[in-house]
């Protein structure tokens, strides 16, 4: 009979697991996060199973506490993710998401003739509807829903 072998994560001592992202956004929170240019130790997993999300993602940074205003560049694309701060070894602090009312720099306006698209401008939008999100740019005033966003 063979043995079931076991694949065992190191336990975080200090910094923030970020939990319940939909598996196929795991590279794109990873990006929003800029967690490409952090110099600590990054954990991450994809496919696993939930019972909320099908499949799931999980990201642990060690030694990284976010600001709200990073994480919650993170609900345009993971509305459901839970945050868990952890020092010694225990969570101190659960966070959730939340979509914020303006969103800035991150989304690219769907509209070709929109000056944001044109010029090196920064997008900029107001939250219109936060599920399912739809945001409206402030220079064409044109909608972007979910289905058409584009993370830049």
């Amino acid at each position: 009979m063979k043995e079931a072998k076991e694949l065992k994560v190191t336990a975080l001592k200090n910094g923030t697991v970020i939990d319940h992202i939909p598996a196929n956004k795991l590279f794109t929170v990873i990006d929003i996060l800029g967690l490409d240019k952090i110099e600590t130790t990054i954990t991450f997993g994809t496919n696993l199973e939930s019972k909320r999300l099908d499949k799931k993602a999980i990201i642990k940074v060690a030694e990284k506490y976010f600001e709200d205003h990073e994480i919650n560049r993170i609900a345009l694309v993971a509305p459901d993710a839970k945050l868990n701060i952890i020092k010694d070894y225990t969570v101190v602090e659960k966070k959730i998401v939340i979509v914020p009312d303006k969103v800035e720099g991150i989304v690219k306006c769907m509209n070709p003739k929109c000056v944001t698209n044109n010029e090196p401008v920064t997008t900029k939008f107001n939250v219109i509807t936060k599920k399912p999100i739809s945001l409206k740019c402030h220079y064409c005033e044109k909608i972007t829903d979910e289905a058409h966003m584009k993370i830049i």
